[in-house]
Formats: C-alpha cells, sequence, structure tokens
C-alpha cells in the first residue's frame, strides 16, 4: 500500500483518476493550483486506486494523503 500525498499546499483542481482504477507509475493522480500554477502529482508506483482522499476543490497543505494505492 502507498500513500500519494500533496508536494505543496494547494488546492485540487482535477483529479485524473477514478477509485478502482489501474495506474502507472509516475501517472498523474491529482493537478494542484498553486499560485497560478498547475502542479501534477503522481503515483510513485503502479498499482490499483484503493481511495481518493480528496475532492475536486478541496484545500490541502504539503504532506497530506491525497490518494491511496495498493
Amino acid at each position: 500500500m502507498m500513500e500519494v500525498k500533496a508536494s505543496m499546499a494547494g488546492s485540487v483542481w482535477k483529479i485524473t483518476v477514478a477509485q478502482g482504477e489501474s495506474v502507472e507509475e509516475g501517472q498523474d493522480i491529482v493537478i494542484l493550483e498553486s499560485m497560478k500554477m498547475e502542479i501534477p502529482i503522481g503515483a510513485e508506483e503502479a498499482g490499483t486506486v484503493k481511495e481518493l482522499k480528496v475532492n475536486e476543490g478541496d484545500f490541502v497543505n504539503e504532506g497530506d494523503v491525497i490518494a491511496i494505492i495498493e
């Protein structure tokens, strides 16, 4: 099991995967918006999205868990 965490504070602009979806290493999970920049947050390893912990529009802080991948 792996936790995908926010690399910086920002708003969840777009979620690019769905719960139950298979993802590849490096595939974008969400895109954060911070200071007018879009920051993709990717999976660090391949697996299946077990749980999404955020919704589009949510604000996250650096280190917050965004998703759990098994």
